[in-house]
């Protein structure tokens, strides 16, 4: 099996885990990125000033013992050790992650018709088959906190309002609290820790690229390869800069919606259903302090609709290896997408919205010292699993299986995928292949 071409399209958390896959089985890969810098969504950027941001947020929480052996070998066993606490931003009202079990902090009136709609929810059975995320929020948390809380933050974070989406991708992500720990909750200030992130890992060095940039020695990576055209039949990939590559096998990482357009014959049905695949666009804005007092938060969930950014983390809070010595951070997250709520500014004109807002939350102070703020633009940043996802998913992928191209990671699965998991479904998707491999060796 060593003289198949393999190749594979991404250098991130899923092509890499591809990649790391085949190089256990004793096979070499080639990978091709489309940016100057290695890693995807999992890129690690370092500045002159000092401080280091990811490509948006990114931790390590995996409970897998093999996933967390492999990565603290990556890193020589530098990391941190880490306990999360999330907390929420609500009109003027700081609240404990989640919110649906800290109600203290709310005013009194909200909290009352909360409680009493929760106990209202608690007497019905939750739907079994919800028709939209929305009816599924109003049955289980019931009507008041559903419409206050995640129904709005559920659209800034995925730029669409509940009715429009489905509820395949909630899992472990929205807590579902006792009636007890709901009037516990409102009571009293200090609750137990339930989020679905207690305690997570990030290398001490370097950002979080530094877990997966021995995986780059696996495989002939080649960077600055922007895929233009794809021909299943004579299996060949062209890019942007003139160059070709022939293959046997594909894995590939882009996009679904860039990815179904490049492919020669492609149906128009499927073309279609591509087109209907909605992603959100994420601008981060990242910000250095000269001080790390000003938040006891990993990260923060923003509610209110007339604040810019969606959700804050702060990095200095992951390693002080991200920050110059005594400074702090800030990464603020934007959001947008194509389908629903288009970007309509530079990612550098919300620099200073940004910086405002953090002010009027009472985060930093208006004659704050800031010593660095960079914005990014990340053109795909969270799966939508909005009603026409369901619909259009099961054709694109059918028509990628019958020609033989193997989808990995977030934007191959089309999927609510965390770093770790990303990683693993590259692996999947080599596995795939060299099952392939073995039955044609028959």
């Amino acid at each position: 099996m060593s003289d198949k071409n393999i190749v594979i399209l991404g250098s991130g958390m899923a092509g890499l885990g591809a990649a790391h896959h085949f190089h256990q089985q004793g096979l070499a890969t080639r990978a091709f990125d489309k940016n100057p810098y290695p890693g995807g969504h999992t890129a690690t950027f370092i500045y002159d000033s000092g401080f280091i941001f990811d490509d948006g947020p990114h931790i390590s929480f995996t409970k897998d013992p093999r996933l967390q052996d492999l990565f603290a070998e990556n890193v020589g066993g530098k990391f941190e050790r880490l306990q999360a606490y999330v907390n929420n931003y609500y009109h003027g009202a700081w609240v404990k992650h989640p919110a649906q079990a800290n109600l203290h902090n709310l005013p009194a009136d909200l909290k009352a018709r909360c409680i009493l709609d929760f106990i209202e929810a608690s007497r019905t059975d939750v739907v079994e088959k919800p028709a939209n995320y929305l009816e599924w929020l109003i049955s289980v948390f019931g009507e008041t906190f559903a419409t206050h809380f995640p129904a709005v933050y559920g659209k800034k974070y995925h730029t669409v309002g509940p009715e429009k989406m489905s509820t395949v991708w909630i899992g472990p992500r929205l807590y579902r609290p006792s009636m007890e720990e709901v009037i516990r909750g409102a009571l009293v200030e200090e609750t137990p820790d339930v989020h679905y992130v207690s305690d997570f890992r990030y290398p001490s060095e370097g950002g979080f690229i530094s877990y997966i940039k021995p995986f780059m020695e696996q495989t002939d990576l080649r960077l600055d390869h922007t895929v233009v055209a794809i021909d299943p039949a004579t299996r060949t990939i062209r890019f942007a800069n003139g160059q070709t590559a022939p293959y046997d096998h594909l894995v590939s990482s882009i996009p679904l919606p860039e990815l179904v357009p490049m492919i020669a014959g492609a149906p128009e049905k499927v073309r279609a259903a591509a087109a209907q695949l909605a992603c959100t666009t994420c601008v981060t804005v990242n910000i250095g302090l000269a001080r790390d007092d000003f938040t006891p938060a990993t990260w923060t969930y923003i509610y209110d609709e007339d604040i810019v950014f969606t959700r804050l983390s702060f990095p200095h809070k992951m390693s002080p290896g991200t920050c110059p010595p005594g400074c702090g951070s800030i990464q603020a997250e934007c959001y947008y997408s194509p389908k629903y709520r288009p970007i309509d500014a530079s990612p550098d004109s919300l620099i200073q919205p940004v910086i405002d807002d953090l002010v009027k939350i009472g985060l930093i102070r208006q004659d704050e010292e800031i010593l660095h703020a960079d914005a990014r633009l990340i053109p795909y940043a969270n799966i939508i699993f909005d009603l026409d996802r369901e619909t259009a998913l099961p054709l694109v992928h059918g028509w990628l299986d019958e020609i033989g191209i193997t989808y990995v990671g977030r934007f191959g699965e089309w999927g609510y995928h965390w770093t770790d998991e990303a990683f693993k479904s590259g692996e999947r998707g080599a596995k795939q292949i060299i099952e392939r491999l073995a039955a044609e060796n028959r």
